[in-house]
């Protein structure tokens, strides 16, 4: 995510190392830079413009005080001028005094619209909501049957009709969610390929008759500013409380990210950085700026390791290590949890200083699928007791899995390394070593 944009960013501001003082000479170069980052990231002219200004307002002469390095204080304006320009703070969904709270989705065919309404039903039925889906996207023959199994995945219920009517099929949604106690309505529009009136006077007929609480445009980031404009083009028919980001996992520049907000009007409430249900992130700037500026994102990180960790399984966890006891089944368990939480390669990036260490290292997801394919080959003692597996288990374990016997070796060494240096911290010594995660490298 925004890897072009920061990498040049931080070349522009290399610029203040080794410098006493901010000064308009030192900073006009520096942000010709910027400026020419930004618009390569595909930010809307004026947005780019305005950022630049504001940042130079605020550096020329600025007091470095104490130990503060003039490029530590440059870094900090830049990064609160990006926080500013993409909205403060998260704005949350508003959700109706009295049930049902309805939520309209609008936007493009192929944005990743209908997606974003599966994951929307999910993350809220997280919290506790009752979601229904409603169909109304009537004309793509494909898309009744990619919201239906959306809704059999995410385990709630959708609302369809055999009608031509999308307004009245929205209009029975909302009596249907009353009748069976569903307190949100998730209605996933109709996308085309390009604006349309026709399109627009049925999205607005659908809003009238239903009254949404939030009106939220899907905006596909992969696009950049031309999907910004498209925005606000709906934005001037339907009035939107919000804008969501898909496609962030993407070949994406930034672009959207930074010019929504001072374009459209309207705040990002979400982006999305993946294929899964579960990824669907709320849109937070002061994290998203800290990213562009290569400094992570630890909060995230650990807001998506407590969506997937249960306390009490993490004290049961605890002191199996403490005991030296943690086998491959433990190992394989949590496996599994940290991929539901996303790429490995975004959960690394979210570790301040880790996109650096990884700009040309290769993180291929599916090598955990490989060591997962070694492990269930293992017995269940073999899984419990490592030690015990001789040279014929390891040639047996490897025919199992389709890997060669190196792998099956590598993999041992490797879980024997790592249970090691648990155990190390488990008893408060510090390690001298730091080993690779099982399965990192193997091919």
């Amino acid at each position: 995510m925004f890897e072009n944009l920061q990498e040049k960013l931080e070349s522009a501001l290399k610029k203040f190392r080794g410098q006493s003082t901010i000064s308009e000479e030192n900073i006009s170069e520096a942000m010709r830079e910027i400026r020419r980052a930004l618009l390569d990231a595909d930010v809307n002219i004026n947005v780019a413009k305005k950022l630049v200004d504001e940042i130079s307002q605020k550096a020329v002469g600025k007091e470095v005080k104490g130990k503060l390095l003039p490029e530590q204080l440059i870094v900090k304006i830049v990064h609160d001028e990006l926080v500013e320009i993409m909205g403060k703070r998260m704005s949350e969904l508003s959700f109706s005094s009295q049930a049902p709270t309805v939520i309209l989705v609008a936007g493009l065919q192929g944005s990743g619209k209908t997606t974003f309404c599966g994951k929307l039903a999910k993350s809220l039925k997280k919290k506790g909501k009752q979601p229904l889906l409603v169909a109304c996207d009537i004309y793509r023959p494909a898309a009744i049957l990619q919201l239906q199994q959306l809704a059999a995945d995410v385990k709630v219920p959708v609302f369809t009709q055999d009608s031509k009517d999308a307004v009245q099929i929205a209009k029975d949604a909302i009596a249907y969610s009353r009748k069976f106690g569903r307190d949100t309505v998730i209605i996933d529009t109709a996308g085309r390929l390009t604006i349309d009136e026709d399109m627009m006077a049925e999205v607005r007929n659908i809003s009238s008759s239903v009254n949404p609480k939030e009106t939220l445009f899907v905006l596909d980031a992969m696009i950049g500013q031309d999907a910004v404009n498209t925005a606000k083009a709906f934005h001037e028919n339907l009035t939107l409380t919000g804008v969501v980001l898909t496609k962030m996992d993407g070949d994406t520049r930034g672009g959207a990210a930074l010019s929504v907000l001072e374009v459209v009007g309207k705040p990002i409430k979400f982006v999305s950085t993946g294929e899964k249900l579960d990824s669907l992130e709320p849109f937070h700037p002061e994290r998203i700026a800290s990213r562009i500026l290569g400094m992570g994102d630890v909060l995230t990180l650990v807001e998506k390791a407590e969506q997937q960790f249960d306390q009490k399984q993490a004290e049961q966890l605890e002191e199996k290590i403490r005991k030296n006891q943690f086998t491959f089944d433990d190992f394989l368990e949590q496996l599994k949890m940290i991929q539901k939480m996303g790429s490995i390669r975004d959960l690394l990036g979210m570790i301040p200083g880790m996109d650096k260490q990884l700009k040309n290292v290769q993180i291929d997801d599916t090598a955990f699928k490989k060591v997962e394919a070694i492990i269930l080959s293992m017995t269940k003692k073999e899984r419990a007791t490592p030690k015990i597996i001789n040279g014929s288990r390891r040639m047996r374990i490897a025919k199992g899995s389709g890997m060669k016997v190196q792998d099956v070796n590598k993999l041992l060494k490797q879980f024997d390394e790592m249970q090691k240096m648990m155990k190390s911290v488990a008893h408060g010594k510090k390690s001298r070593f730091f080993p690779k995660m099982p399965g990192f490298g193997m091919k």
